[in-house]
């Protein structure tokens, strides 16, 4: 067992190794719950994991949209993205 110092704002270093075993690595996500008086922390799912990088994201200001139209968001693809080798297909506008 290893003891934890809470330190300010209430932010713990878990033991490296401790993350080790339990395979986190930096920027994973963790559930905290009060159980029975009790303190755990368990990995969230991969889908937490991405929601909480997306809200990063949006609060940086590192996204783009809203779009009206699916057209709207290929147009800012190819304004604001890599250069593809392959041709983009538009599909046929009905």
């Amino acid at each position: 067992m290893s003891l934890i110092k809470v330190r300010r704002n209430g932010q713990v270093t878990l033991p490296s190794s401790l993350r080790q075993r339990t395979k986190l690595n930096v920027g994973d996500v963790l559930e905290a719950k009060l159980e029975n008086g009790k303190i755990t922390l368990t990995p969230a799912s991969l889908i937490d994991r991405h929601i909480a990088e997306s809200q990063e994201q949006i609060k940086k200001g590192q996204f783009y949209g809203p779009f009206d139209t699916a057209d709207e968001m290929i147009e800012s693809l190819h304004r604001n993205g890599k250069t593809s080798k392959r041709p983009v297909k538009r599909p046929a506008r009905i």
